[in-house]
């Protein structure tokens, strides 16, 4: 495609090293298009309505206001302002910019028409397909974080308790929260979970990370107070990677995990929890002790994700937006991660990765 005076003219402001301008060299955005089909309908019959902007230029846009953790205000005032924000989209000067309201409902129709997975797949293949991610990964990783709700009701939660009076609390030692309807969020989803003597609201997000590198391949999100050990089928069969042995915490220890494992050949690697009169063997101790140097690659993830890309507390309700959130942090980091391992050849404007210069 034939450049622009106005994209030209924002090129040359640029710096060639930034981390957009390298993701922008990286992706072949092309590939994405069939992924962001039949977001819009329009009816011929009627003569279709007023032509919608271009669907890769809108992901782009909203994957640039999760990894800068922007509103949609906000975001929409940045296009206007940003030059690295307009080059990256695709934009010239002249260009029109999408209104808030525009941006807020393209990523509702992605979260509607489930398009985010497929996405993060799809990147993941172009980040492959340079050399810079293991695609059939030998190990996988995987842990849940909490992520605090965009609202919160104004009470302490009230602990459940059982058929017995005694209060519930799952095998890691949290426990489940509850409170009285008259008083519920605004989040329909969110709920409450106590871990020590901290009270948390909001959701657990389960991540899946390969065990070379720690890119993120699969994310799943459910609220807060249900178990890990009745989420990790559901993390694991979302994952898009094909791993032979996976690293799960004491979290998701329990038998059916473990035959879950063993019926899809995968190599368990969950670590052994203590029981009540039952102390751990030396040899289970010591796979704990293996188990914990592989699983350090998902908390650098976490920290990551919380630190650069806002995901402490979510911005959207219901467990689907809130999932489709993580997935858009999580595709920014992994083409974040990439970038830092590449620059860009300033002939050729090719991508060059170190090991080949």
């Amino acid at each position: 495609m034939q450049m622009s005076f106005g994209s030209a003219e924002l090129e040359q402001r640029l710096k060639r090293d930034s981390v957009l301008m390298k993701i922008n060299a990286l992706v072949d955005w092309k590939q994405l298009q069939p992924n962001l089909s039949g977001l819009y309908k329009r009816e011929q019959s009627r003569g279709g309505g007023q032509e919608p902007f271009d669907a890769l230029m809108m992901f782009k846009a909203i994957l640039l206001g999760q990894w800068h953790s922007l509103s949609d205000a906000a975001l929409e005032q940045a296009l206007y302002v940003r030059i690295d924000f307009l080059h990256f989209c695709g934009l010239n000067l002249s260009d029109a910019i999408p209104d808030e309201t525009t941006l807020c409902r393209f990523r509702n129709r992605l979260v509607a028409n489930n398009k985010l997975e497929g996405l993060l797949t799809v990147i993941n293949e172009q980040i492959q397909s340079h050399g810079l991610m293991v695609k059939g990964a030998t190990g996988a990783v995987i842990d849940a974080t909490l992520i605090e709700s965009a609202a919160r009701p104004d009470r302490t939660i009230a602990l459940e308790m059982d058929a017995e009076g005694q209060v519930v609390q799952f095998e890691d030692g949290s426990q489940p929260g509850a409170f009285c309807a008259d008083r519920q969020s605004a989040d329909p989803d969110a709920t409450w979970l106590k871990k020590g003597k901290k009270s948390y609201f909001g959701y657990r997000s389960y991540l899946v990370v390969d065990a070379q590198a720690g890119y993120v391949r699969g994310v799943h999100t459910a609220p807060a107070n249900q178990s890990e050990m009745t989420h990790f089928e559901a993390a694991i069969a979302g994952a898009s990677i094909q791993a032979n042995r996976v690293y799960v915490d004491k979290g998701s220890a329990s038998s059916a995990n473990r035959q879950f494992l063993k019926k899809r050949k995968i190599k368990c690697a969950i670590m052994h929890r203590v029981y009540k009169n039952k102390p751990l063997s030396a040899r289970q101790k010591l796979a704990n002790k293996l188990i914990s140097k592989k699983r350090y690659i998902v908390e650098q993830c976490f920290g990551t994700a919380k630190r650069l890309f806002g995901m402490r507390r979510a911005s959207y309700f219901s467990t689907v937006k809130v999932n489709a959130q993580v997935i858009m942090k999580c595709i920014g980091m992994n083409l974040k991660k990439a970038a830092n391992k590449i620059f860009i050849d300033p002939l050729f404007r090719g991508v060059v990765r170190p090991d080949a210069a």
